[in-house]
């Protein structure tokens, strides 16, 4: 019994230490790329849930090509997720080094709450790119939001939609430059779901 009380204690603090914020869920999919190592965990500021997203992307260059390079979350401070909130905040957990921030794509009301992630495979001596794209739910809405990112790859299975309120925090997987060798930036995405 005092294992297993330990063992919850343990939990609830590791919880709540990773990003300053307690969570109720993570959210993953098993077609994330394997280079890379995973980044802080960034969490939205309490009481703010993401409503949006942006996206860093490298278009294509008929080279070293990396895709995606980076996620931000566009976190609001209101129960219906509206674009034009001005009581906002942005995270992001590690970017790739190349590409640009596209615009901005918010749900048109609630949360974001569950996503798929758009994966290239490895390709040997070929180009490695890993992620490409992403794409949500929000909640209240039958919509899928597919992002500005790029097209090659397939689509993976979707993540579990979120336990709670929202989407809250985000961790990435991003592979260092590699110098000479083959870039891949963002390989994998984990999200926190918070109440």
């Amino acid at each position: 019994m005092h294992q297993l009380a330990y063992t919850i204690v343990t939990l609830f603090l590791v919880s709540y230490v990773r990003g300053n914020r307690p969570y109720r869920s993570v959210l993953t999919v098993s077609n994330g790329g394997s280079w890379g190592t995973w980044g802080e965990v960034e969490m939205c500021p309490k009481g703010y849930y993401a409503a949006g997203y942006s996206l860093k992307v490298e278009d294509p260059i008929k080279g070293d090509d990396t895709a995606l390079n980076g996620i931000r979350l566009h976190c609001v401070n209101t129960p219906t997720g509206v674009e034009w909130n001005s009581d906002f905040a942005t995270v992001k957990s590690e970017t790739g080094s190349w590409g640009l921030w596209k615009g901005p794509k918010y749900c048109p009301s609630g949360m974001l709450m569950a996503f798929q992630l758009r994966v290239e495979g490895q390709q040997g001596d070929g180009d490695d790119t890993a992620a490409n794209n992403i794409r949500f739910q929000c909640s209240g809405v039958d919509v899928d939001f597919v992002g500005w990112g790029t097209s090659w790859g397939e689509w993976g299975n979707w993540s579990k939609y979120c336990t709670g309120k929202g989407i809250c925090g985000i961790q990435t997987k991003v592979e260092e430059p590699q110098g000479s060798g083959d870039d891949t930036a963002l390989n994998d995405v984990r999200f926190f779901c918070c109440d």
